[in-house]
């Protein structure tokens, strides 16, 4: 089984992510699962969901405690929580940011992990640039597709599609594409 964990802030579509990333591994016939977890309801207050994929029926329905991925689409939250905990030692972090983790001071928690493992993809100017809104969800998932294999980038664009119908549904493909592209390129 294949654990994620979504870190952001409330507004910046961490529950909808999780929803897509679900969607996409269900359209390539394998079971998940997502699941949001609240705590204060609010713009900017600190949200989590996770997402389980496999290929057999998942009967899980607790918080991802041991993360295969870690997708944090608000790097000032590892001044605020614990965001590694419970990381796998063969895991992957993407992160939202243009900085480095040796510049995000993350580069002790990360050096464990495998060469090629850690991306950060600048998701927020990248939807600026295709969405003219900050929210950095469906680039990143376009981004986690370059890292590995669980589930293909045209997936994604379904579930980006499903979510949002029309032009926005575009938008945000086009945006999940090119934040694909920079993943790959890096």
């Amino acid at each position: 089984m294949f654990q994620v964990r979504i870190h952001g802030r409330g507004g910046q579509g961490v529950v909808s992510a999780a929803e897509m990333l679900s969607i996409a591994a269900f359209e390539e016939g394998k079971h998940s699962q997502a699941v949001p977890s609240f705590g204060s309801e609010r713009m900017g207050a600190p949200v989590v969901a996770y997402v389980r994929i496999d290929d057999k029926e998942i009967e899980l329905r607790e918080p991802v405690l041991e993360p295969d991925l870690l997708i944090v689409q608000d790097p000032t939250l590892f001044t605020a929580i614990d965001v590694f905990a419970g990381l796998r030692d063969d895991g992957y972090v993407l992160i939202n940011t243009r900085k480095t983790a040796e510049e995000l001071g993350i580069g002790e928690a990360t050096q464990r992990l495998p060469e090629g493992h850690v991306a950060t993809v600048a998701a927020t100017e990248l939807a600026m640039r295709h969405l003219k809104r900050p929210t950095p969800n469906t680039v990143l998932l376009g981004a986690f597709t370059a890292m590995n294999d669980i589930v293909k980038l045209e997936s994604v664009f379904k579930a980006i599609q499903k979510k949002f119908p029309g032009k926005i549904g575009e938008m945000n493909v086009t945006a999940a594409q090119a934040a694909h592209d920079v993943a790959a390129a890096d």
